[in-house]
């Protein structure tokens, strides 16, 4: 185990909204270190939108965002010779990755279009508690209540 934990790094605000999310979304999107593509990407599923909801996408993709992140999940825990499924509750900046993470996850394994356009129908779902990425926190929620027999070895 570590000695000491690493100094949290901090986080520049993207250009067009000033937003911290957009920018971490964008690195997470980033493959090969392309980040002009993942900015243009990004950018481009916040038009889309911006131009079906006619709200500010940002409001949009934070609600959905918040829609998305789960309240609590399953963390295993060793007691004795047997390894139970401990439910807890996630950290602020754990669940916000979640949901990132599982936005992203369910754009991809969308069909056909482009990311642009995937990405933005991942968010509007999203945005209306509809879609895959919801299905994983429903999932996630699932178990946590199946465990909830174990919350006595919460560590």
């Amino acid at each position: 185990m570590r000695r000491t934990k690493p100094e949290k790094r901090e986080i520049i605000p993207d250009i067009k909204y000033q937003n911290t999310t957009v920018t971490l979304l964008i690195n997470r999107i980033m493959r090969r270190g392309k980040k002009s593509v993942a900015i243009g990407m990004m950018y481009d599923a916040l038009d889309i939108v911006a131009e079906k909801t006619g709200k500010s996408p940002i409001e949009v993709l934070d609600q959905a965002l918040k829609n998305v992140g789960p309240v609590m999940e399953v963390r295993p825990r060793r007691v004795g010779g047997a390894t139970y499924q401990v439910p807890m509750e996630v950290p602020s900046h754990r669940r916000l990755t979640l949901a990132m993470r599982w936005v992203i996850d369910a754009s991809k394994a969308r069909s056909g279009k482009s990311f642009a356009e995937k990405f933005s129908s991942e968010i509007l779902d999203a945005y209306t508690n509809q879609g895959s990425a919801i299905r994983k926190r429903e999932e996630t929620h699932k178990m946590a209540e199946a465990n909830r027999a174990f919350s006595h070895y919460r560590v």
